[in-house]
């Protein structure tokens, strides 16, 4: 997960008092709006049940914050949420994913409400399902699987995108996550064209013959290649989509598999062109990244691409940068540019900075951590999918109320809590990205029932470095990939 704090609001509570309030970016789209109180708790929580070393949480000030170190706090604040996003152990706890899709719900401020979602599938055929605000994509996904029928040991192998439909093409821009509500980051993405699409949630393609052997899941394999071919992403030649054609015209859905999985960028994500400083500056590209590498295909006069790959295990480390153009963070006219900078072992001990400045940036970390990730998992025989323990936590809400929570799960009503008498104050204690239409999102600015007004707003500087993510597994490189 990539985490950034880009700025700050004021509040003012029931009792005439001020506090701050930290917004918390997620993958490139607004998330949520915190108090400090709030993340010290996290941590305190995270100290007793995490089994990981965790960063040092900026300290309490017993006095009302400068200018200077409030800046100096949000700084802080946002390195530590950084580096824990980045250790898979805490990012995948139900303690940080719960903590997230709380504050989540706390920051629409309404009541939780049930509505229809459609979720689509690769053959543009939709699922309808009834979802509560409340419920985090995990609990969606589980929805979509008892209307489609798919069998249990499959579910891991399948997730929730949001995509843009682009005139023939579909363009992805997110993977919801269990620290979200799919329906409210649904709606703060609002533009034209979005839909949530059920799709594949794994590089190794190895894991095609489990699914295969499963009508369901041969069905959803076999309608998200028949898309992919259309789209462009898998490469073919003329005699060989004839073939396919046959194939599909007889619904011979295994054989066309077989095929297809041979195909070149078969298990590849495609992003938009883009521009890269790699072979040579301004060098515009096509980026796909899958079976362990992140594919360029240099575009040029002439049409015949250059490939270039850039195995994972090679990547020692990379960032995300941003910089805006505009005035106002909040404009609509704004613009974000993000870049994604990795170090990359040329040779042998010749490291190079490659530099890809695209919309997309942010997600191509999220898909380099996944792919490295299940690499890791896979070379200690780990299990990815174990199912979650059901710990319970605290969760304080920005007024100072609090929760006893149970696993990754929310706060029923977050008005009704404030009115219950068993509840007690606790006494612990920009976008980023651009949407690819118009704008991935826009800060959402409310009143909550607690705040009276907002003061102001404490907003960045134009350019950023959001956290740099080391690649565990580079370490693991052998002479064979030298």
């Amino acid at each position: 997960m990539h985490f950034s704090i880009p700025d700050t609001q004021e509040f003012v509570d029931a009792a005439s008092n001020t506090y701050v309030g930290y917004n918390i970016h997620i993958n490139g789209l607004f998330h949520c709006t915190v108090r400090y109180k709030q993340l010290l708790n996290l941590h305190e929580q995270l100290v007793k049940d995490a089994d990981v070393p965790l960063p040092t949480f900026p300290p309490k000030k017993f006095f009302p914050l400068t200018m200077t170190q409030q800046e100096e706090r949000r700084v802080g604040l946002e390195k530590y949420i950084q580096t824990i996003g980045q250790n898979p152990v805490i990012n995948s706890s139900e303690l940080l994913n719960g903590f997230l899709l709380n504050a989540q719900q706390e920051a629409v401020n309404g009541p939780f409400e049930n509505e229809y979602l459609d979720v689509f599938l690769s053959n543009d055929c939709k699922v309808t399902i009834n979802v509560s605000t409340k419920e985090n994509s995990g609990q969606v996904l589980k929805k979509v699987y008892d209307r489609i029928m798919l069998l249990n040991h499959l579910h891991p192998y399948f997730a929730l995108f949001i995509i843009v439909q682009e005139d023939n093409n579909a363009i992805v821009l997110r993977k919801l996550q269990d620290f979200e509500s799919p329906v409210i980051t649904y709606k703060n993405m609002c533009t034209l064209g979005i839909r949530v699409v059920l799709g594949k949630n794994y590089w190794d393609i190895e894991h095609d013959l489990e699914i295969l052997d499963d009508s369901v899941g041969l069905s959803l394999l076999y309608n998200q290649t028949v898309a992919e071919i259309q789209r462009g992403w898998i490469l073919i030649t003329d005699e060989m989509q004839n073939r396919l054609e046959n194939l599909q015209k007889k619904g011979i859905k295994k054989e066309y598999m077989k095929i297809a999985r041979t195909l070149k960028y078969y298990g590849y994500v495609q992003f938009v062109p883009c521009f890269c400083d790699y072979p040579l500056p301004e060098s515009k590209v096509v980026i796909a990244i899958g079976k362990n590498e992140l594919n360029l295909r240099v575009l040029t006069a002439d049409d015949k691409p250059q490939e270039i790959a850039f195995k994972v295990t090679r990547m020692r480390c990379w960032r995300i940068t941003t910089s805006q153009n505009g005035i106002d963070r909040y404009d609509h006219h704004d613009h974000f540019n993000l870049e994604l900078s990795f170090e990359y072992l040329i040779a042998r001990n010749q490291l190079q900075w490659i530099t890809v400045s695209s919309d997309q940036a942010i997600l191509m970390s999220v898909c380099l951590q996944s792919m490295i990730d299940e690499l890791l998992l896979k070379s200690t025989d780990g299990n990815k999918h174990q199912e979650p323990q059901k710990k319970s936590w605290t969760y304080i809400m920005r007024d100072g109320h609090s929760r006893i929570v149970m696993g990754a799960g929310s706060i029923e009503n977050i008005d009704e809590e404030k009115q219950q008498d068993e509840v007690h104050s606790s006494t612990g204690v920009e976008p980023i990205i651009k949407k690819l239409t118009d704008r991935l999102s826009i800060m959402k600015l409310k009143k909550s029932s607690d705040d009276k007004t907002i003061v102001y707003k404490h907003e960045r500087g134009r350019t950023r470095e959001c956290d740099i993510v080391e690649n565990n597994a580079f370490y693991t490189i052998g002479d064979e990939d030298l």
